[in-house]
Formats: structure tokens, sequence, C-alpha cells
């Protein structure tokens, strides 16, 4: 009988224990989006779609890039237009600028504007305060000098940066030699990536998350066939992580593919890295939002939620 009781005691204390840890546990939520709004319709429907998420209490947007598409002209009128849009979001919104803004606004249709003065005034709408745009905002940090679009902030355990890497190839240019802006940039883009990987691994934190725009081919990659652009930017993103002890996520839009996989290999053995995971946006004409949920009492520290907008019925 006693030792029914004591067992009847020790059942109860570890359910005390397992209950408390329950109680402590803490899961984080943010969204996704991109390559949106392209059309009238979407411009319509995105008020709507940022109203769902903030029902699922994301706590922030991540916006990969291309607010528009690339034949609509690159006026000021229609970047203060967009950006009062994602401004009235009613949770901070992080934007990452996309090749439709900057790159893509040297042709014709766009308006023939040069590429370097409208990514100036991009930087003068979206990126001239350290914070998010929002109707609630959040503080974040910038890289010192000249890109101020290069961003990092944190929730959780996961630290979370951006980068000015558009597609299609990250503004390399057609010929065999980089163009004088991706000489430019590109040692900053790599800096910053390295930065934030150090600062994870100081800090000892569960994972990073880079949001930026242009999809890197990572398929080519793996084949060793590595598009211009993006070769060095991906050598870096195997080799750091492969040297973190915690979980990487990449978020990119530009191919209008909404997936999520892992097609990084390690530079070594050239097998996928378990510990890397791809989230590609939804983009026109499919419009929609993925919920990543951070986790960090799991396995894998991320879980995703594909969410189509307008929200199908059953």
């Amino acid at each position: 009988m006693t030792r029914t009781r004591a067992g009847a005691g020790l059942l109860a204390a570890v359910g005390g224990l397992l209950l408390a840890g329950a109680l402590q546990a803490e899961t984080w939520r943010f969204a996704a989006i991109g390559d949106t709004p392209y059309s009238s319709h979407e411009l319509r429907e995105l008020p709507r779609m940022l109203d769902d998420i903030a029902a699922e209490h994301a706590a922030f947007v991540v916006h990969a890039g291309d607010f528009k598409d690339s034949r609509s002209v690159c006026s000021d009128g229609l970047f203060e237009a967009r950006r009062d849009l994602l401004d009235a979001s009613p949770v901070p919104l992080i934007y990452v600028p996309g090749d439709n803004e900057w790159t893509d606004c040297r042709h014709l249709p766009a308006g023939k504007f040069d590429p370097l003065e409208r990514l100036q005034k991009l930087r003068q709408l979206f990126f001239a305060a350290p914070r998010s745009l929002g109707r609630s905002v959040l503080p974040l940090e910038r890289q010192p000098g000249d890109y101020p679009e290069h961003l990092r902030w944190r929730l959780g355990p996961v630290l979370f940066i951006s980068l000015n890497v558009p597609g299609p190839n990250n503004h390399f240019g057609l010929g065999v030699e980089p163009s004088a802006e991706f000489v430019a940039r590109n040692p900053a883009v790599i800096d910053w990536l390295r930065q934030g990987f150090a600062v994870a691994r100081r800090e000892r934190l569960a994972g990073i998350v880079i949001v930026m725009q242009g999809n890197p081919a990572f398929r080519h990659h793996a084949a060793g066939l590595p598009h211009a652009g993006y070769r060095e930017l991906l050598d870096t993103l195997s080799q750091e992580t492969v040297a973190f002890g915690g979980q990487v996520l990449l978020i990119h839009g530009d191919s209008h593919w909404q997936r999520i996989d892992q097609p990084l290999r390690d530079p070594l053995t050239r097998l996928p890295l378990s510990s890397f995971t791809r989230l590609e946006t939804f983009g026109y004409p499919f419009m929609g939002w993925v919920k990543v949920i951070i986790d960090d009492q799991q396995p894998k520290l991320f879980r995703f939620e594909v969410h189509p907008h307008p929200r199908r019925l059953p």
C-alpha cells in the first residue's frame, strides 16, 4: 500500500513538472508574402490578406520584394502609393527590394529609369529610419554604410536578416564581366550574411532566417553550374550553414512558385543539408501567404501553414 502511494506521488510530481513545462513552452509566428500586388484585384485584396494575417497573431510580415509587375512604370507616385499600402499593415511589415522596383526599371515599359536612382528612391521611402512599416512598428538594426535596406532583428530564439539580392541574377549584368553596381553591393551582401551567422552563433540562437527577393537557382548551383550573380552567395550560405549549430530558413520570391524544400547542398558531400530550408512565397497570379511557426521545443524549429487568398471555404 505504501509502495502504491509513493508511486502515485511520484507520478503526480512528474505530471506537475510536465504541466509546468508545457505552460512555459512558447512558440512564435510570422508571415511571409511576396510578388504582390501586381493587378487591380491584388491591390484590392492585399489589405484584406494583411487583416487575415493579423487575425492569426503574426508578430510581423516579411515582404520578399516585387510590389508591382515589371511593366508598371516605376514612378514616384506608384512607389509612394505602395509605401502607403504596405505601411497600413495592422502588424509590422519588413520589405526587401525586388527587381521590378529597381533593376527592371531601366526597361522602356517601366519608364526607362536609371536603376540606381530608383534604388535610392526606395531607400528614401522605405528605409529612411531603422524601423519596420506598419501601424505598429518594429525597431530594426541596419547595416552601417550605403545599404540601409540590409536589416537585422530578432523573434524569440531566431535572428532575421534581410538582403538586397534581386532576381534574375543579382544584377550581375548580361556579359561575362559583372556590373559596377554588383561589384560594389555584393561584398556588402556577403559581409551582412556572415555577420548574421556570427551573431547567431555568439548568442547561441536556435535559428536564422534570411529574406531576399531573387531565386538563387539552387538546382544549377548543385549541378556545378551556378549563376554568376549567386555563386559567392550560395557558397557562403552553404559554408555558414554547415558551421552553424542551429537551423536556417531562406525566404525568397521571384519565380512565382510557392514551395518549401531543402535544396542547399553540403559543399563537401554534395548531400542536401537537413538543417537548411527554402521557403518561396506565393506570386502572381496566385495570391496567398505562409505562416511560419517557430518552436524550439521540437526537432524541426520551423513549421509552416500555407494560406491561399482568398481563403477557400470547404
